[in-house]
């Protein structure tokens, strides 16, 4: 854990240093802490880190969180929040994690990995017993963070959003906005001089919501019980193990610290295995250490010490150990000060030369929100600060990839002598590959951008796509043994490569290609662009991301992103709503007729369309789309007391992982819309208009296990019966329900499969037809893929044939009775990388549709 157990330690070890506080009765008071003086009358002002505080803000620890989330029971809390802060005299700004963070991947991949074996656990607990899983698993509903952002607003709660590093962010907006505290849980928040920091875990609003409490930790007693100077924490919080210079990699300097006599020395290594001491024991010993250190601005010599029993990377360990104390010294400094260690010591500067000034003008110019740095930065400057891949100073490598723990062999012939090499190796437990250059987006697309997100006003995914081309999705409650129900990162993944295509005009890029090869009388040369999606789903882990391609429409061809977002026409209004359907495949006359699709059921129709679209096992039966319906009519919906009160027995699994994909779909929904130029009100895309988990599961239920009729379903009401025949039949509109044929019994070689691969299912998400066709001698015009003779792939691109004449439908063969003939010359020179990839896209066919062979 690192630097994040010090909250809990503090917690459990310094119960002092822990004192609960009423709100209310701080902000009527003139003093707030750290003897803040508030002129009389003025609301306490206090900044919130919603990344700490996000199952506070939902309402707790509720049990019915596993049911996809009850959106309007968190609009009551909420509502009743913002009104205690008002009467109160309480004003809050709730900061959102807006940055992609590429430096703290490797906790997210940690969290991601942890999150995703909860979610198995909760499956496991729901198929065994029937009742919803315990608190201590708690994970959060799909889409909730957005979600709580759009009530916030509703409520007229201040919203922003951090761009590029949350927590100096955080830090350098509670400094230099005028607020009086900070209420997150996190670690680099205590150990950063906050002068007033209370705990958003403890955060408590009254049934009668007229009070709120939470807790306020008094760092200078955690100081005072820890017998450490403040002056000191920087390098405590290095030594700690944080996001720069990790536990993993400051393993071997912990068990040192320990001795060979200690009760856990013996659990140094176990079953070739990197083991970590427990994080309190880590932190009491750390502080001894910290204590003693005779000068704290020498980190040579700091480094030289801890790192000696280091036997690899040792240079890059320094340095990231300087950047950790550059990282917190920036961190821990007043506004507009040089970071000093400790009262009257030397400048931390002079020992971090180059790296710490660097950090602090990062932080100068975060404050101004300016966001270019590397310009200002010499080129040997540059390398240093990097922070793609904090392991390697060499960030711009095509491909960096970490060692991971256990990887290699162990050198144990003198166990007690020194520590196994292996707590010595890299420990960066995710590679990155670097993507073409994205295209050039219009500036005053990109201000928009980054205003709206800043502003909270913008799903955060669309200025990570625009500005660093990749994105990530965290873990969703699935079942990874199901092999009816597809993840809901490959089954919404075309919505996002739609979205891609609109962030980045690809449709007015391939018209501009397609004009200028009629002229050349030549193929169109597209450009291709890739989006790196970072997740973890079955059979999937997010260690490395995935290549995406971007898409365009094939019906129509949209306007670029400056018309789409900035156009004021009626007929620009018409486009954007027009690409979020199409996005969304539900660009059909009925969804437009708001007779048939009321406006505040739109995003709800779209999702659940799409839903049936997936080409393999029919996601959604009938009577299950209906039961979404009918509890998205339901007057229960708006009723959130008598919802809790809403009792369910025997709680359906199918249910749980049903709600977790729509909302996942919901998600989506929203980015389209929000990439689209907001066709559709953000007032209309709320789940709580159409959505509550736990009465869908009700609703479930009655409809399968009851085989309960959709009379049943609308508790009786033929009106609503009728309101669910039409919304049903707007949403099937059009739709083709017959199912491929089957799959003859599993073959037992992937040998068997090349007839087959191909012959039912369209190319897979992750290769697509645009991406073959870019290839050089393969026709934009269509085309076919032959393996030994056999015939298993084929495309078609463009509908329209060029004016001058049409290209043939080209075949490249591969091997078979044609061999060498018809072979393309790309091919010939590139067959062994062509036929991995053929092999890849038949061995991905045959997992994405693995579930038909059994």
């Amino acid at each position: 854990m690192g630097v994040q157990g010090l909250q809990e330690y503090i917690e459990k070890h310094c119960p002092s240093a822990v004192v609960p506080v009423e709100l209310q009765k701080l902000a009527r008071g003139s003093i707030v802490g750290g003897g803040q003086q508030r002129p009389p009358q003025s609301p306490l002002r206090l900044l919130v880190d919603a990344e700490n505080c996000l199952h506070r803000l939902y309402g707790g620890f509720y049990t019915d969180w596993v049911s996809g989330g009850q959106w309007n029971h968190m609009l009551g809390y909420l509502a009743a929040l913002s009104k205690a802060c008002f009467h109160g005299n309480i004003e809050l700004l709730v900061c959102f994690n807006g940055a992609l963070e590429k430096g703290r991947l490797h906790e997210w991949v940690k969290r991601q990995v942890n999150e995703r074996q909860t979610a198995q656990q909760i499956i496991s607990h729901v198929q065994n017993k029937g009742t919803p899983p315990p608190k201590v698993w708690f994970l959060p509903p799909v889409c909730m963070a957005h979600c709580i952002r759009l009530a916030l607003l509703r409520f007229r709660v201040g919203v922003v959003q951090s761009v590029e590093d949350h927590h100096l962010e955080v830090i350098a907006m509670c400094r230099e906005g005028g607020f009086h505290g900070l209420v997150a849980y996190d670690s680099d928040y205590a150990l950063c001089n906050i002068p007033c920091y209370f705990s958003a875990h403890a955060l408590k609003l009254s049934r009668n919501g007229k009070s709120l409490t939470t807790s306020q930790y008094l760092m200078h007693e955690v100081a005072r019980q820890l017998d450490l100077n403040p002056n000191r924490f920087v390098v405590f919080a290095s030594l700690l193990g944080n996001h720069i210079l990790s536990d993993e990699d400051l393993a071997a300097f912990h068990w040192s610290l320990l001795g060979t006599e200690h009760p856990l020395a013996s659990l140094k290594v176990r079953a070739h295995q990197l083991v970590l001491p427990p994080c309190d024991v880590v932190i009491k010993a750390v502080v001894d250490y910290v204590r003693n250190i005779p000068d704290v601005t020498d980190l040579e010599a700091i480094a030289k010490d801890i790192f000696k029993h280091s036997q690899a990377c040792t240079d890059d360990k320094v340095l990231r150990f300087k950047k950790a104390v550059g990282y917190y010294s920036v961190a821990s400094s007043p506004p507009h000060l040089p970071p000093q260690l400790g009262g009257s010591a030397s400048c931390c500067l002079t020992a971090l030369t180059p790296v710490a000034d660097v950090f602090y003008f990062v932080y100068i110019q975060r404050s101004r929100q300016v966001w270019s740095l590397l310009t200002w930065l010499k080129s040997d400057q540059a390398t240093e600060v990097k922070a793609l891949c904090p392991v390697c100073p060499q960030a711009d490598l095509c491909v960096t990839q970490a060692g991971i723990p256990g990887s290699q062999a162990q050198d144990l012939s003198d166990f007690r002598a020194q520590i196994p090499s292996l707590l010595s190796m890299p420990t960066r437990n995710h590679m990155d590959v670097t993507i073409p250059a994205l295209p050039a987006v219009a500036p005053e697309v990109l201000r928009v951008a980054q205003h709206r997100h800043q502003k909270g006003l913008m799903y955060p995914y669309i200025y990570h796509t625009l500005t660093k081309g990749e994105i990530k999705l965290s873990v969703t409650i699935e079942d990874e043994t199901n092999k009816d129900l597809p993840s809901a990162v490959q089954l919404f993944r075309p919505i996002r490569q739609c979205v891609y295509g609109v962030l980045f005009s690809l449709a007015e890029a391939r018209k501009k290609a397609e004009r200028l090869a009629m002229r050349k009388n030549c193929l169109p040369e597209y450009t291709h662009v890739i989006v790196k999606e970072w997740a973890a789903y079955k059979g999937k882990s997010p260690h490395t991301p995935e290549l995406v391609e971007a898409l365009s429409f094939r019906e129509w061809t949209c306007p670029n992103l400056k018309k789409l977002w900035l156009g004021k026409a009626v007929e620009d209004k018409n486009r954007r709503m027009r690409a979020f359907l199409a996005c969304m495949r539900s660009d059909t006359p009925a969804m437009l007729n708001p007779a048939c699709v009321p406006t505040p059921l739109l995003v709800l129709c779209c999702v659940l369309r799409f839903m049936l679209h997936w080409p393999g096992v029919r996601i959604l039966r009938r009577n299950e789309l209906d039961a979404f319906l009918a509890q998205a009519l339901s007057p229960k919906l708006y009723e959130p007391d008598q919802l809790q009160e809403l009792k369910i027995d025997n709680l359906d699994p199918r249910g749980i992982q049903l709600a977790a994909l729509f909302m996942s779909g919901v998600d989506m929904a929203l980015f389209a819309n929000d990439a689209c130029g907001q066709p559709i009100p953000w007032e209309h895309c709320c789940p709580w208009m159409y959505f509550d988990g736990k009465l869908l599961q009700s609703k479930l239920i009655r409809a399968t296990r009851d085989k309960g009729q959709l009379i049943d379903l609308c508790d009786g009401q033929a009106e609503l019966a009728a309101k669910v025949e039409k919304m049903r039949q707007s949403i099937l509109e059009g739709l083709n329900f017959s199912r491929p044929p089957p799959f003859p019994p599993s073959p037992t070689s992937l040998d068997a499969f090349l007839p087959l691969a191909g012959s039912f299912y369209p190319p897979p998400p992750m290769i697509s037809s645009s991406l073959l066709q870019g290839l050089d001698g393969i026709s934009s015009q269509g085309g076919k893929l032959e393996i030994a003779g056999t015939v298993v792939g084929q495309w078609a691109w463009n509908s329209t044939p060029p004016r001058r004449g049409g290209f043939p439908v080209q075949v490249v063969s591969v091997g078979g009775p044609n061999r060498g003939k018809e072979m393309a010359p790309w091919l010939k020179k590139k067959k062994k990388v062509f036929l991995v990839s053929c092999h890849s896209l038949i061995q991905r066919q045959i997992e994405l549709h693995a579930g038909l062979l059994n």
